[in-house]
């Protein structure tokens, strides 16, 4: 199978840290109320002039750096991201400049929200088999800060800014399985309706969602590949809430030690949430070369995404 194994990583993050007695200065809250419910601990807030794609330009050129490969091998550049500063030119277009990436590649930003670094990885594949190349660039980079209503205490507290980069190799005989979906029905439980407006979410019914999603997209994968959960390494699930990952533990059966989680440090961080994992994982030696990991997206739309791939 012609699939994409990860050579690289790097991740970017404002300078500007909130913990959660920070919060209390937007909302009615405590560290006590926003651990208990959710885990998280602190966030990474973005101040004056740090942008989405100088997020996404950082994570990018460290992920390259990391894989040991120059951006002129770059075929194709990917950005998953919700919260770019502009429309047009897409945060792909930014960065392909920044990096001087050659002219004659796909550059293009994707919408899937948390679970859209997934749906670009799978992307950028596809482009990969269709016009030739061998190495992909991808990126999620988010600034949710801009997003959020800092005086509902129900979203602010959950989310963070952030960037995570990947490079992969298209490879012929790289381990490769990938599902998706999307719950269109289920559109009006989170996010506004227009970007000007602060985004919105209905916490109970995304949770029912993530909880089923997640071992759905685990064992399709398992059924797919043939694998069982004892052959693989880790499993990386997008970071919200770490009562959604715990439930999805337990319905999995499996030891909690195999789902990786950083939420408590970043949070929420929607499409960057995976790679950012993934950049901490490798550099702290938890993530090493030949290792099976699946990956579990999930979030606004509703969109759901698994892949599995070897580093």
């Amino acid at each position: 199978m012609n699939g994409l194994r990860l050579i690289g990583t790097g991740r970017a993050l404002p300078a500007k840290i909130y913990d959660n007695d920070a919060m209390t200065a937007f909302v009615d809250t405590s560290d006590e109320w926003i651990t208990s419910r959710t885990g998280i601990r602190q966030r990474y807030f973005s101040g004056e002039g740090e942008t989405t794609s100088g997020l996404a330009i950082e994570a990018a050129k460290k992920a390259l750096d990391n894989a040991g490969i120059a951006p002129e091998q770059i075929d194709c550049v990917l950005v998953a991201t919700s919260s770019g500063e502009t429309v047009m030119p897409s945060m792909a277009c930014i960065v392909h400049h920044a990096l001087g990436l050659r002219a004659d590649i796909p550059a293009m930003d994707v919408g899937a929200a948390c679970a859209g670094f997934l749906y670009a990885a799978d992307m950028a594949r596809a482009l990969l088999l269709a016009h030739g190349g061998h190495y992909a660039l991808v990126i999620g980079a988010e600034q949710m800060s801009k997003l959020l209503d800092m005086s509902d205490r129900n979203t602010c507290v959950l989310f963070g800014d952030g960037a995570g980069a990947c490079v992969f190799a298209l490879e012929p005989d790289a381990e490769y399985e990938s599902v998706f979906g999307v719950r269109g029905d289920m559109a009006i439980v989170a996010g506004g309706p227009r970007r000007e407006q602060p985004m919105a979410m209905e916490g109970q019914a995304v949770f029912r969602f993530a909880v089923t999603a997640i071992p759905q997209s685990v064992n399709a994968l398992l059924e797919r590949s043939g694998k069982t959960l004892e052959e693989v390494d880790w499993v990386v699930c997008h970071q919200a809430n770490q009562r959604i990952i715990d439930a999805s533990v337990r319905r999995l059966g499996v030891p909690a030690e195999k789902f990786y989680k950083n939420l408590d440090r970043y949070a929420n961080t929607s499409a960057a949430s995976i790679p950012l994992a993934l950049d901490e994982m490798r550099e702290s030696g938890k993530l090493t070369s030949g290792m099976r990991v699946i990956m579990v997206g999930f979030g606004a739309g509703l969109t759901w995404a698994g892949m599995m791939i070897r580093a």
